[in-house]
């Protein structure tokens, strides 16, 4: 490999190797696609098949809402790159919401949950959908008597949890569980830099360039580490009127920042934003190429590029070499 391309890929393998490796314990058992490192897992969740096998079921039952029409895979559908490809979501009686539905690819490796962060785990993420009006619009304490009365979910949840009983903290433990095993990786990129020189075409070799070149499209300042994210909030001046990551801090300074979404799999993620509002891959390198929407807390990454359109079709390229291993499952039955 060229040698000038080694100091940004051992600078995201760094990143992803000690991001939060200090509140994380338990090891991760299953195979881990090319390019990705093993998911961290709570120490108060080790993964288990029983787990897995519960979780899956879960998010795919949709008893979990009220008038059992809306299932985690609703929002999430492994067929639409495990988003609902909406600008916003719809929940029960066809209620729309604010915010686009995140995928779950990979989200294993987000350091919160929500596009506001307001969730530090994939099991405190879990239990917000049930209760949320728009959304499943159930309570948590009627979903554990609904699901403690069907006689199917009894053999599930002894083998994932030693016994039968249902609670919430069990039911939203296993979603995560099964949501941690939700990963894609292996793409053209990762196998370039595995050492297959042949893996990303010249234009998206010259995109990569721009990528992680500082003094020109600097996309890595905000989508670092393996999972092409940093975890951590930007306004780009699209919502900047809402108070993203601000309701969570009550900092003024947060007011309309996001959360930094994965680039993998943006084939089948689309529309873009959180709040959809960019449908195509060009329509969002524009919004960064312009230097975002102005407004007062615009974050200071975020200039005008003045990109050429060869530079952006190579951006382009780049982004689609990021396009790794579809994660196709199907719905299992459901306990009766």
């Amino acid at each position: 490999m060229n040698p000038k391309f080694l100091a940004p890929l051992l600078l995201l393998a760094l990143v992803s190797a000690t991001a939060g490796a200090a509140d994380f314990g338990a090891d991760y058992p299953y195979p881990v696609p090319l390019g990705l490192p093993a998911p961290q897992v709570p120490a108060d969740n080790p993964i288990t098949d029983g787990k897995v096998a519960l979780g899956k079921v879960l998010f795919f039952d949709k008893r979990l809402s009220r008038d059992a029409t809306i299932s985690c895979s609703s929002c999430h559908d492994p067929a639409k790159g495990w988003t609902d490809q909406s600008p916003v979501s719809t929940g029960i009686r066809g209620q729309k919401g604010t915010r686009s539905a995140p995928s779950v690819l990979n989200a294993a490796y987000m350091e919160t949950q929500f596009w506001d962060g307001r969730a530090a785990s994939l099991e405190d993420q879990a239990k917000g959908p049930i209760e949320n009006p728009l959304e499943m619009g159930f309570n948590h304490a009627e979903l554990v008597a609904r699901l403690s009365a069907i006689q199917g979910y009894k053999p599930l949840f002894k083998a994932a949890w030693g016994d039968d009983s249902v609670s919430i903290d069990r039911i939203a433990a296993s979603i995560a569980s099964f949501e941690r095993t939700v990963l894609t990786g292996n793409s053209p990129y990762d196998r370039w830099v595995a050492g297959d020189h042949n893996a990303m075409s010249q234009a998206a070799q010259a995109g990569y360039q721009l990528f992680i070149d500082k003094d020109r499209a600097n996309c890595i300042g905000c989508h670092s580490g393996p999972n092409f994210s940093d975890s951590k909030f930007h306004n780009t001046g699209i919502g900047a009127d809402e108070p993203g990551r601000m309701a969570v801090t009550h900092n003024p300074k947060d007011m309309g920042a996001f959360k930094t979404p994965t680039l993998r799999n943006l084939k089948s993620t689309g529309p873009y934003m959180h709040d959809g509002s960019r449908k195509t891959l060009i329509e969002a390198i524009d919004l960064y190429d312009d230097g975002g929407i102005k407004n007062p807390n615009l974050d200071e990454k975020i200039k005008p590029l003045k990109l050429t359109e060869i530079e952006e079709a190579a951006l382009g390229y780049f982004l689609q070499a990021l396009n790794g291993d579809p994660v196709n499952i199907t719905a299992p039955p459901m306990p009766q």
